[in-house]
């Protein structure tokens, strides 16, 4: 941290305007209440960026600590095409700085302010908008302020949704399920916000696109009177006209996105399939953070192969080797420190097994070959599994590992190489789960193990309760590790 003595030292000294010695400040592109949005370019690369800076203080005194918290953790969730890039935060003792992706085509607001577009044109805006909102439900991120304002356009006049400063992610739900902040700007926002009750934060995201739809054809709200007690009357009711322009699709769209009752509005999914909005719909690239030591699958499969050349017929192959400490604060909840550090639930990607490691990759090829993954072998007892499907962010794809921690005991160890994280944590958890439960002995961070000695793989050994010498001398094995550890702790915490 940066005092703010510092601070000021620094601004004095730097007439470049100079941040964390990362990006240089520039122009003043907007202002909020609370926040400053400057145009910032980065000095290694000379890449563009907004930079924007909130006062603490005054985040402080107005209790909005939390909706920070939450619009940076929100930002870090939904990367996609049509949603501003969150790049870093920064931050002094006096300041925060969110390093955005800089959009220069400015809000979709001042093209609406000179009338009506022509419908090929909203639609494109149209078609990104709900692309970019069914990414966000998909990850559990309401908006809940959607409007022109909060829609940039960049160079290439693609839409990027902003302002994340309202949205709402799950764990603001009540014990009903629902939202209850009553948030938003009042045009567009869904009657069932406006009535102080529960809601549905995705289905009254879906009003508000309806909303923003209706503007874009007719460069006018379509709910408006002087008198918002009114005007409210009028969204409450869903009452509206259409102007002659409108196409009948256009109508018969827009007729059931504004709907009032929350249950009887449209889904995404449902838009999605409307003729109207697929008329030269494609989705658009999801960001894939891809592994660096990904190969392609003809290189996995030229390695395995290269493996087995000039290797030996009579070589003696085993596992790679997994010593009792890696075991013990892999496997273990207690010595997991990620909630620390993280809200979320870790997904648990590794399992203890009593099976040979011959087995364990038998009974991996036959869960890959269920479920059309692709199998390729990158050793003995590593390989990778390739989804066929294109998920969110590409298709799946997986790497399973065997290690040996004793002769009679085993561990599997998945990591996702490619795809979306939480399509991983579904494959892990309703996928490899059920499919492996007859050879695992114990899940990471489950504290239960399965000690039937289930013989359904075929070559599992007899299980460790029928040679207790063996198991005793695990015990011992990972009582001393475990207490060696806590002793290096203790010793550390005293000079700390």
């Amino acid at each position: 941290m940066v005092s703010m003595e510092e601070e000021h030292l620094q601004e004095e000294q730097n007439p470049r305007n100079l941040l964390f010695g990362k990006y240089e400040m520039g122009r003043i592109l907007g202002q909020g209440t609370f926040a400053k949005v400057y145009y910032g370019k980065h000095l290694r690369s000379g890449e563009s960026v907004a930079i924007k800076v909130i006062n603490k203080d005054h985040v402080k005194k107005e209790g909005l600590i939390e909706q920070i918290k939450r619009e940076i953790s929100v930002m870090r969730l939904v990367r996609h095409s049509n949603i501003v890039e969150l790049k870093e935060v920064m931050a002094t003792k006096s300041k925060i700085f969110f390093v955005m992706e800089y959009v220069r085509g400015g809000e979709l607001f001042a093209k609406v302010a000179k009338g009506k577009m022509k419908e090929d044109q909203a639609r494109k805006y149209f078609q990104q908008l709900i692309s970019a909102v069914d990414f966000c439900h998909s990850r559990g991120v309401s908006h809940r302020d959607l409007k022109p304002e909060n829609l940039l356009l960049d160079e290439n006049e693609d839409l990027k949704i902003s302002d994340f400063g309202l949205s709402a992610l799950p764990e603001q739900l009540r014990n009903d399920g629902l939202l209850h902040t009553q948030c938003g700007t009042p045009a567009y926002v869904a009657p069932e916000v406006l009535r102080k009750r529960g809601y549905d934060g995705a289905k009254a995201d879906i009003w508000s696109c309806g909303v923003i739809l209706y503007v874009l054809l007719a460069g006018f709200l379509p709910f408006r009177d002087e008198n918002i007690m009114k005007m409210y009357r009028k969204v409450f009711k869903a009452e509206y006209d259409f102007p002659p322009w409108f196409s009948s699709d256009a109508r018969r769209l827009i007729s059931k996105l504004l709907v009032a009752d929350p249950e009887k509005r449209i889904s995404i999914a449902g838009i999605m399939q409307v003729p109207w909005f697929r008329k030269g719909f494609s989705r658009p690239i999801a960001f894939s953070i891809e592994d660096p030591a990904e190969k392609s699958e003809d290189e996995e499969a030229a390695a395995a192969a290269a493996s087995k050349i000039g290797s030996g017929s009579c070589r003696s192959v085993s596992p790679p080797f997994f010593n009792a400490f890696e075991l013990i604060s892999s496997m273990s909840s207690g010595f997991d420190l990620s909630s620390l550090f993280e809200s979320k639930k870790k997904v648990g990607s590794m399992f203890t097994s009593r099976c040979s490691a011959e087995a364990i990759m038998a009974k991996l090829e036959g869960l890959a070959k269920g479920l059309s993954f692709r199998f390729v072998k990158v050793k003995d007892f590593k390989a990778r599994m390739h989804g066929a499907v294109d998920g969110r962010k590409g298709k799946l794809a997986v790497t399973a590992e065997v290690y040996e921690v004793a002769p009679e005991v085993a561990v599997v160890e998945f990591s996702k190489s490619s795809g979306d994280t939480l399509e991983y944590a579904k494959f892990c958890d309703e996928d490899v789960r059920p499919a492996l439960k007859d050879i695992v002995w114990s899940w990471q961070g489950d504290g239960n193990c399965n000690c039937n000695g289930n013989d359904t793989a075929g070559n599992c050994s007899s299980g460790l309760m029928e040679n207790p010498v063996l198991l005793e001398e695990e015990r011992n094995c990972g009582m001393v590790v475990l207490c060696a550890f806590c002793l290096v702790v203790s010793v550390q915490l005293l000079f700390y």
